[in-house]
């Protein structure tokens, strides 16, 4: 079946047997109300099952363009995931998506319907596939290129064990680019095992797929005569295809093929991302990949990624020696606009953020100066790069870390919550938080101009009003200040404003607090430790986890600097957070206005029981051995 694209009825190699081809009838009842399970499919006619298709594609559309979420890819998987579950038996057969952005269907079939109206909203159903939602789910992955490792797992873990039981990876294209796909694949294809790996081609990611992978999948899509052997079965795997990915009665005769083979076997299917809706189709920045909710509002100013985009292409156009890298983001992490204008200059990678920051090592190495922009939570995937590639050698390479601290409505995985606790470990690396656009552009300026690593991370959504500085002090900008030094509140990036309106609000019972932003957060300057310690408590507040955050590295400085001055760090707890809207995860954990004046107001009386949790303080050792009493007192 090598280099055919395999189409027409279906034959009976499926566990739902052949398929019937009969004239479509009338549904007196809505066909996906009658599937509650996968079993539910395997009874339907070939005719049926087109409309279940549409309706499903009918579905989709109107309740993620409601909602928001991942359009595109999951109106290209409906055949796909209905053919899987008429010829797989989940949860016994384990079927794992990669990534999640093309789980919505599987949702749909695994008896999810009746909560799907409330996908990615808070305390609703995830966006991408959720253990604690169903049995079907084995993954929660969102992160790209991981299902073939843990296919590798899952099959060696049912090796011997009675009965057989398949395993299912349903990869994209565009995560086939990530290097981990190509280590698990190193020993799949040796194995032996049943693994069934389900390519999903549709030519993209989020825009057309990058580098060589990509173009050895066009040429045996484009190669009906079966000339081109597949890199697969050059590694020893079986390869099946490319089949219609939107023929369910070819995709049944392929997987129930592959399903009989019972080794190491590739089924290629042909997909088109946006499928049966016009408006994904006609798109070319990224087929509708995902679409915001419908009731929102449009940004009334400029975006932290806007801001970044412009700013990036006029430090470009000034420095000849600034090259960008992107990890298959181009337009979600705004270097769209510096591709058009410096082609030469940006370097889409894939879905390979290791491969990414090394190769800008290299290009440091070189003489030029990088800029990696990335999602705060996909950094995380290349830490001992930025480690060992990037600052051992002490390179100027600049991480532009997008979506940091709370992103909403992706949930867990997205949140960008640990890159302060994960970065202030890697010595010699700077670095800066805006706290608003001006600030943004200033501290990037500021970050391609140091001779060594830096990194710059902000939120996602709009920057929202300028918060001007009253003076500065030794590159520490002072924001408010009252007559009495009760608290110095140092605020990171975009918490100067709550922080300010915090200020405001204490100064009005008496407290006197001063608040200062670092912009250059991490390591904490000999400057601001002196300010705060001429204050009696010193509050630090960020929306990253408090844990190894900014607030417990200042605590040390003070500390190290030989003050008793006690440091107290409010942050987010050391957990996975739901998805919710940014606004509201801040204000459940006091990190908005109100809730961060009434912790102060307890921290400065030092009262925990009116309302500060003890937990949020850092508690660091004295260097002259006085212990971890970080409690606070009622002076200095």
């Amino acid at each position: 079946m090598s280099g055919q694209i395999l189409t027409g009825p279906a034959l009976p190699l499926g566990r739902g047997g052949p398929v019937p081809e009969t004239a479509a009838p009338a549904f007196p009842d809505a066909l996906l109300d009658r599937v509650r399970g996968p079993a539910d499919l395997r009874g339907l006619t070939a005719a049926e099952l087109r409309g279940l298709a549409a309706e499903i594609r009918e579905l989709l559309v109107e309740v993620v363009t409601r909602v928001g979420g991942h359009l595109g890819p999951n109106l290209g998987v409906v055949e796909l995931t209905i053919a899987l579950h008429r010829v797989f038996d989940s949860p016994r057969d384990a079927i794992v998506f990669d990534a999640g952005h093309q789980g919505y269907v599987h949702k749909l079939l695994t008896g999810r319907r009746a909560e799907f109206a409330l996908l990615r909203q808070a305390g609703g159903q995830s966006g991408y596939p959720s253990r604690a939602e169903s049995p079907h789910d084995l993954v929660e992955n969102s992160h790209a290129s991981t299902a073939l490792s843990y296919a590798d797992g899952l099959t060696r873990a049912f090796a011997g064990k009675r009965g057989k039981r398949h395993v299912v990876a349903v990869v994209g294209d565009g995560a086939l680019t990530g290097g981990m796909c190509w280590e698990a694949l190193n020993n799949i294809a040796v194995s032996g095992r049943p693994v069934v790996v389900v390519l999903n081609d549709n030519g993209r990611s989020y825009a057309p797929t990058a580098g060589a992978v990509g173009s050895h999948l066009a040429h045996l899509r484009e190669d009906a005569g079966g000339y081109h052997l597949s890199v697969f079965e050059s590694l020893g795997m079986s390869y099946v295809g490319p089949v219609d990915g939107h023929d369910v009665g070819a995709l049944e005769a392929a997987l129930g093929k592959a399903r009989a083979l019972g080794r190491p076997v590739v089924v290629h299917c042909v997909t088109t991302k946006g499928k049966g809706h016009p408006p994904a189709e006609r798109d070319e920045a990224d087929r509708l990949h995902t679409v915001p909710p419908a009731n929102a509002e449009r940004p009334a100013g400029p975006t932290w990624t806007s801001v970044f985009a412009r700013e990036v292409v006029e430090l470009g156009r000034r420095r000849p020696d600034i090259a960008c890298l992107s990890a298959a983001m181009l337009r979600p992490t705004g270097l769209q606009a510096f591709a058009e204008e410096f082609p030469e200059r940006t370097h889409d990678v894939g879905v390979a953020e290791q491969h990414a920051v090394t190769s800008a090592a290299g290009l440091a190495m070189g003489g030029l100066h990088p800029v990696v922009a990335v999602c705060s939570t996909f950094l995380t995937r290349a830490l001992d790069q930025v480690l060992m590639d990037v600052a051992l050698h002490a390179l100027p390479v600049t991480f532009v870390l997008d979506r940091a601290g709370v992103t909403g409505d992706d949930g867990p995985s997205h949140h960008g919550v640990w890159d302060l606790s994960l970065l202030q470990a890697v010595p010699g690396l700077r670095i800066a938080a805006p706290r608003d656009g001006e600030q943004l552009r200033a501290l990037l300026g500021e970050a391609v101009r140091v001779d060594g690593p830096t990194a710059l991370r902000f939120p996602r959504g709009e920057t929202g009003p300028a918060v001007p500085r009253l003076r500065a002090e030794g590159g520490v900008d002072v924001l408010y200040e009252s007559g009495r030094r009760d608290v110095a509140l140092v605020t990171v990036g975009p918490m100067a404003l709550p922080g300010v309106r915090a200020a405001l609000r204490l100064g009005e019972r008496g407290t006197g607090v001063t608040v200062c932003d670092p912009r250059w957060v991490s390591p904490p300057s000999p400057a601001l430790v002196d300010l705060v310690a001429r204050h009696r408590v010193v509050v630090c507040v960020e929306d990253g986890v408090r844990v190894g955050g900014v607030g417990a590295r200042l605590a040390q400085a003070v500390r190290d600097a030989g003050h008793d001055t006690p440091v107290h760090a409010l942050g987010l707890p050391a957990e996975f957070l739901p998805q919710g809207p940014r606004a509201d995860i801040l204000r459940r954990h006091r990190l908005d206005a109100v809730g961060l004046a009434k912790t102060i107001t307890a921290l400065v009386e030092g009262d925990h029981s009116r309302g500060a949790d003890p937990a949020a303080e850092a508690e660091v050792p004295h260097p002259r051995g006085r212990g971890g009493d970080a409690r606070p007192r009622s002076g200095r």
